[in-house]
């Protein structure tokens, strides 16, 4: 059913021999970085997402296929990873333990998550999905809060967007046992990301929330294996969506007062249950917004400066080069 999708992605995953790479990363424009070391092996910054060809892509959704039979070394993203074997199964290497991931199954891997995936067999495909923190709204993941006693995806997905501690060694592990449903997205997914149509990317988006709304589904229903998820509580959630809500023009000291809290306490809380600081979770969601502007509008850079809250426009284009890479001009013209 899926044939052709699969040769395609065959087409793409190709060997890539890991020495030729590390010399081009040494004289190319984004040398890598050793972040660390595991068992005297070098932990390397993979920062930026690339197409199949090897071209820098700065989406906020990045689809790419494994190579096949290819070394790759212990790594960290600071954006989070989804592996799906299609065919065959894969092996992900944290820093303390082997994942076996078997076919049609997933692996959410956290930012700053140590990592490696075993070579795949040459007959195996496996896909990523990389998602950067601009990928979804809280609004958007807060539509996917779960009743009873499912996961919630949101909060998952939050909590792994969010954890900047190096070597936490966070990951979750999905098993969907073949959920045609899930599948069926998951194919969608690709040939929509491939295809490149208009409006590729808003249907992309939506099925991605689609896919967690089945997970969230599938663990109602079954106790699928979900490791390291971290339960956020509804508190939390208000207090996020709040600064969602109120971001050009809040103040900490304004939220706390609104909640009923300590400014000192309200600063703490956050910081200790998503690993960001109050002034990191509002840049976020203001460079969030301002992506937004620049996708789907043609307001002069200064103007969406202004109205996501920042009356300094070169501070502006600071904070959103520090979350996207580039230029808020270089991102308009990457969308349009």
């Amino acid at each position: 059913m899926h044939e052709k999708t699969i040769q395609m992605l065959r087409q793409n995953n190709g060997f890539r021999d890991w020495n030729t790479m590390l010399q081009d990363f040494k004289i190319g424009e984004f040398k890598l970085k050793v972040a660390g070391h595991i068992n005297s092996e070098p932990v390397y910054e993979f920062f930026n997402t690339y197409s199949d060809n090897f071209v820098l892509n700065s989406s906020s959704i990045t689809i790419s296929v494994q190579p096949v039979k290819s070394y790759i070394p212990f790594h960290i993203h600071d954006y989070v990873e989804i592996n799906i074997p299609l065919v065959g199964n894969c092996v992900v290497v944290t820093e303390h333990e082997r994942i076996k991931v078997n076919q049609d199954n997933m692996i959410f891997i956290g930012i700053k998550t140590p990592h490696k995936v075993e070579p795949i067999g040459k007959n195996g495909v496996v896909l990523n999905i990389e998602l950067r923190t601009s990928a979804f709204s809280l609004n958007e993941l807060n539509f996917l809060q779960s009743k009873g006693k499912g996961i919630s995806i949101s909060n998952l997905l939050f909590s792994l967007l969010s954890d900047e501690d190096h070597g936490e060694g966070r990951y979750s592990l999905f098993e969907i046992d073949h959920d045609a449903k899930i599948t069926a997205i998951i194919y969608d997914i690709i040939d929509e990301y491939y295809d490149n149509k208009i409006q590729s990317d808003q249907i992309i988006k939506l099925e991605m929330l689609t896919m967690f709304s089945l997970l969230i589904r599938k663990t109602y229903y079954r106790e699928a294996q979900v490791t390291d998820s971290k339960k956020k509580n509804n508190n939390l959630l208000s207090l996020l969506l709040y600064i969602e809500k109120n971001y050009s023009d809040i103040t900490l000291e304004q939220m706390a007062q609104h909640f009923g809290f300590n400014p000192n306490y309200l600063s703490d809380y956050l910081k200790n249950e998503t690993g960001l600081s109050f002034i990191k979770l509002v840049q976020l969601q203001r460079v969030n917004i301002a992506a937004e502007y620049l996708t789907y509008t043609k307001a002069p850079i200064e103007k969406i400066a202004t109205r996501v809250g920042y009356e300094n426009a070169s501070y502006f284009y600071k904070i959103f080069r520090h979350y996207f890479g580039i230029s808020p001009a270089k991102y308009r013209s990457n969308t349009r």
